[in-house]
This record gives C-alpha cells, structure tokens and sequence, in this order.
C-alpha cells in the first residue's frame, strides 16, 4: 500500500480554500476518479466530475456552500503529478 495526498481548491462564493486528500492505493496503481469522488465524499463534498481536463469537481446539490473543486496536484510521495503534465494523462485513461 501506499499513499496519495491530493491538494486540492474549493471555490466557495467569497473564497478559495486549499485542502488536502488522501487516498490508499496499491504499489503500481494511480488514482482514478472513482476514488477521488469518494475520497471528497468522505470529506461531506458529493460531487460529479464535470472537467476532465482541468480536473474540476462540481457538486451534485445546487444549493451547496461551494461552486466547484479543482484539483491541483498528485503527490505520490517519490514523484508528483501535477495538473499540467502526468494528471490530466493519468485521469484521462480511466475515463
């Protein structure tokens, strides 16, 4: 097992929050986006996936305190996946 902190945005209204994620996963395996719509569900964010290429997270009520979640980076622990090159690869092939 190993672990995999996601940073992540919350945009809310009037701010924007930087928070972190963590999600288990096996020796080879990367993050797809199953996990991280649960890893954000365990954090009390339901949200659906509306960007696949940037990587931004929109919540299934309307009349949440919150408009959307972008995720900004992958940290893997030895190497990172940022949003500009490897995680927007990485999320595309579980799509």
């Amino acid at each position: 097992m190993k672990e995999c902190l996601v940073h992540f945005q919350v945009k809310h209204k009037e701010e924007l929050k930087h928070l972190r994620g963590l999600i288990f996963l096996n020796e080879n395996q990367q993050p797809g986006n199953e996990q991280l719509i649960e890893m954000f569900k365990d954090m009390a964010y339901i949200v659906v996936l509306s960007d696949p290429n940037s990587l931004v997270f929109k919540p299934v009520d309307p009349s949440a305190d919150y408009e959307s979640i972008r995720i900004t980076e992958l940290d893997m622990g030895e190497e990172k996946y940022t949003e500009d090159r490897d995680l927007k690869t990485i999320l595309s092939n579980f799509l």
